[in-house]
């Protein structure tokens, strides 16, 4: 079994629960409150930010021109893809870059992407990817989810989102992602891997929590 697998086993009981919280169904079938998503598309923009870190962190851990790039690809795709739908919600929403400038990440985002970093600087590019992986493959799944229900890629204003993450392109980074923790991983102990299931674990309850925290809209500030 690869290692991708052995992961996916191990988490997928919590990410399909991510399809049974409120605020992904209000984004399914766009009954999402208008504040609600502007808050989460604040924290969320925090949180990209520092997500592109932690692949800036595998440009200088790799070992190779090859993984170098990869990594640099992922923080393109973070920055320039990801960023961009953000931006432009963020516009329609009338969310001032002063306003972006000045917010304040949640103690979810906060302690969520310290977290990943945290990893990212201390272990290796396997627990790297691993890291970030929760959030990449938790979003394609949501993808999918959305994408058979009815309505939700031609709503007018969610819509958008949706089909960001049903993309081709969103798709072939996720995979990409997958396939580099496989490669990452070869030859490693099961100690080794226990702890990527450990990484994993704790990154998506972390998801779970950012949900959660958009939902009641809580901004515990750090």
């Amino acid at each position: 079994m690869k290692v991708s697998e052995r992961l996916y086993n191990s988490i997928i009981d919590l990410w399909d629960k991510y399809n049974e919280h409120p605020f992904v169904k209000g984004l399914a079938d766009g009954t999402l409150p208008l504040e609600k998503f502007q808050f989460f598309m604040i924290q969320d923009h925090l949180y990209l930010m520092q997500y592109a870190k932690v692949f800036a962190l595998g440009v200088l851990k790799a070992k190779n021109e090859s993984d170098m790039r990869l990594f640099s690809g992922l923080i393109a795709a973070t920055l320039d893809t990801e960023n961009a739908l953000h931006q432009d919600y963020l516009r329609r929403l009338n969310i001032s870059q002063e306003m972006i400038a000045q917010a304040k990440p949640s103690i979810v985002t906060d302690s969520y992407t310290n977290y990943m970093i945290a990893i990212a600087e201390k272990e290796g590019l396997g627990e790297l990817m691993a890291a970030v992986l929760s959030c990449s493959w938790s979003y394609k799944l949501i993808g999918d989810f959305m994408e058979k229900f009815p309505g939700a890629t031609e709503q007018e204003f969610y819509g958008e989102w949706v089909n960001m993450y049903i993309s081709d392109g969103y798709r072939s980074s996720n995979q990409l992602m997958i396939d580099m923790v496989d490669r990452l991983t070869e030859g490693y102990t099961e100690q080794q891997i226990q702890n990527l299931e450990h990484i994993v674990y704790v990154c998506s309850q972390y998801e779970y929590m950012f949900w959660d925290m958009a939902w009641n809209e809580k901004m515990v500030e750090v």
